[in-house]
């Protein structure tokens, strides 16, 4: 007797279901695909008990004909695809022809449809995957699909949905995201008891934001303007074809800025040619944009819409079409990731007493050190301020990306991107209100706009930004580590370790950039044993090391010899500086690029060349720092994230005291 069978067709729908119905708001993604590939302007989404009992989508598309609607339900029938060369370039958001027999196999499903140029439309009933009724209808213009009773013939699968508030949450916030993307059209969510959402076709996305989460969520991002060039091959991806360069990459947006953070990747978004997916190499990109910027452990709000040619992105991996695959992926990444950078070097605030208070990442490698009360004057010191470069506490670099990455891989310096990030980022998070509107039954506790408009606690309506640091007047230190400054903007404290911290970084960027790195060497060579995976490491990165001012050689399987170091760093610093660069490095256990390497030797390297806290300066001293810290790209945070200033404005130093 044979071993293998054909499984009956229902049973097939039902496998089906189960790769591409996961929840209710499963349904609602890929009707609401098929409603923006159908050409709707308007899609109303309507739901009852959190989808479980009912959903249904409206939409004013182009409809189909009587024959057409029958056809829809067959497995695979699509019309959006005529031949598997079709697959290389997919334009439209459905294409698998699954969505309708699979969620029709698993419900009781009602579709209602009339082709724009025809005077009669048609209804069809299916109930479990089998079709109870076909007949013709007078309907408006467009498709209508009801389905209620989600997994009522899979009982098992029912078992799994969650609450009804939580099963709605990720239908809100599923419906936002595609509101997000499609600013042109209208989009309306409701309840029998309440419209959750409500979006009039907006003409730009600011407006669509405006609309979902108000104006202070607005107001806390940074625009990434429209950014495109041309797709050119890396090393390691295919050659051009002929005419190709002329097909470019465009990455626009919004993200939040550097002082708004997010303890978790919920208010992360990309889009792909409109489609919302979840992609590991761009939220590395991301990652990589706010490197040296923000802490390690916490995260930015982030709209981004990536556009390019359809034959540049594989949709076609998933079953849910979720997750994409860049054919140039390293030129996607790496402009992607300037495109990020760029708009926040425009936008550099410095954070608030208040917000800072309230954010307070827990940053690795807080400095040591007892730190007690009182302001101590400066001593006076006359003559030209010199440069501070005393050796530093230990600060562990904390700028890799942890353990949100895969072990064991090797890494090159070819500009490849990290491997992907193993933990998968949720689909849908939870609800997202329109301003206004958010119901009580409605959990937002994990939600997108939540996320995105929560406040951080009491900022100020109006940030500081780096340009009101360039006056600053020094008048003295907090336990010698501290700077106290004034002027026309308020009360200042800046954190003289990092700020000093910061100076260098930039500093020695430009220097190895300009291939100017000063090196100072050892009256004797300091050898010192390395694990096997740090002598990997080195072999990997020895070139890169020579260049930034270090002369280190292997000495045998396991030994080097420090000759050399960075000018600043001390000796009995050397060996500690070259092990953090080390061990920073393989804890990504993944590829990285050139420009990444160079950040984190320079990253190290400041932290070990900068000013210890405790220590007193003189007036001039703190004079010079102030200084060269308002003449950086980035005096709001250090290379690892901390703050380095923090503003107690004159307005709020009139509200504590009442006067306003």
């Amino acid at each position: 007797m044979s071993r293998i069978r054909i499984l009956p067709e229902a049973v097939a729908n039902k496998i089906a279901a189960g790769e591409v119905v996961e929840r209710p708001a499963s349904v609602v993604k890929e009707l609401l695909e098929n409603a923006i590939d159908a050409g709707a302007k308007t899609i109303r989404v309507e739901v009852e008990v959190g989808g479980k009992r009912m959903i249904r989508v409206i939409d004013d598309g182009h409809g189909m004909s009587h024959d057409d609607a029958l056809l829809a339900f067959e497995r695979h029938a699509t019309s959006k695809l005529k031949s598997a060369d079709d697959l290389l370039s997919i334009a439209t958001l459905g294409f698998r022809g699954e969505a309708l027999p699979t969620i029709a196999a698993v419900s009781r499903l009602l579709l209602e449809t009339r082709d724009e140029t025809e005077a009669e439309g048609t209804r069809i009933e299916f109930a479990g995957g089998k079709l109870m009724g076909v007949k013709p209808a007078g309907l408006p213009a467009g498709t209508t699909v009801s389905v209620a009773d989600i997994f009522y013939c899979v009982p098992a699968r029912r078992k799994f949905l969650k609450s009804d508030t939580t099963e709605l949450g990720h239908i809100a916030s599923l419906v936002t995201h595609y509101a997000l993307a499609n600013p042109a059209k209208q989009f309306i969510l409701t309840t029998p008891t309440q419209e959750i959402i409500n979006c009039p076709p907006a003409e730009k996305l600011a407006d669509r934001v405006y609309q979902l989460f108000g104006r202070q969520a607005l107001e806390e991002l940074v625009e990434i303007p429209a950014a495109s060039a041309p797709f050119r091959a890396a090393i390691t991806e295919p050659e051009l074809e002929p005419g190709e360069e002329k097909a470019s990459l465009t990455v626009s947006g919004f993200t939040s800025r550097p002082d708004i953070q997010r303890v978790n990747r919920n208010g992360i978004y990309i889009f792909v040619n409109r489609r919302l997916v979840r992609d590991r190499l761009i939220l590395h990109a991301i990652h990589e944009a706010y490197r040296n910027i923000l802490p390690p452990a916490v995260f930015p709000a982030t709209l981004l819409f990536l556009e390019m040619p359809y034959e540049e992105v594989d949709v076609n991996v998933h079953p849910a079409k979720i997750e994409v695959r860049f054919r140039r992926s390293q030129f996607v990444h790496d402009f992607t990731r300037d495109a990020i950078r760029q708009a926040l070097m425009g936008a550099r605030p410095i954070a608030s007493f208040a917000a800072a208070a309230a954010a307070a990442p827990q940053t690795a490698g807080a400095a040591n050190g007892a730190l007690s009360g009182g302001i101590t004057p400066a001593p006076v010191e006359s003559g030209v301020p010199r440069a501070i470069i005393p050796p530093m506490e230990e600060i562990g670099v904390g700028s890799g990306v942890g353990s949100d990455y895969g072990s064991g891989a090797a890494f090159d310096l070819t500009g490849a991107p990290m491997r992907p990030v193993e933990q998968r980022i949720p689909f849908t998070s939870g609800t997202a209100l329109g301003p206004g509107t958010a119901p009580a039954q409605i959990s937002t506790g994990i939600n997108w706009a939540a996320n995105l408009a929560a406040p951080s606690a009491d900022a100020p309506a109006s940030l500081p930004h780096p340009e009101q640091i360039a006056d600053l007047k020094p008048l003295g230190q907090v336990s010698a580590s501290f700077i106290v400054a004034v002027n026309g903007e308020g009360l200042w404290l800046v954190d003289q370790h990092v700020a000093h911290e910061r100076v260098l970084f930039e500093q020695h960027l430009e220097a190895r950039r300009a291939g100017k790195i000063e090196a100072q060497r050892m009256l004797m060579p300091l050898v010192i044993e390395l694990s096997p995976r740090q002598i990997v490491t080195f072999e990997k990165i020895a070139e890169e090391l020579g260049a930034n001012g270090f002369e280190v050689e292997l000495m045998g399987p396991k030994s080097v010899a420090i000759q050399a170091v960075p000018a600043g760093v001390i000796a009995p610093d050397a060996e500690k500086l070259l092990r953090e660069i080390l061990d920073g490095i393989e804890r990504e256990n993944a590829a990285i690029s050139i420009e990444t390497l160079q950040a984190k030797i320079a990253a190290s390297t400041a932290c070990h060349a900068a000013i210890k806290i405790n220590m007193p300066l003189e007036q001039s001293k703190m004079e010079w720092l102030l200084d060269a810290l308002a003449k950086t790209d980035c005096p709001m945070s250090c290379p690892h994230g901390r703050p380095v200033v923090l503003r107690y404005s004159i307005k709020e130093i009139e509200k504590a005291f009442h006067r306003i």
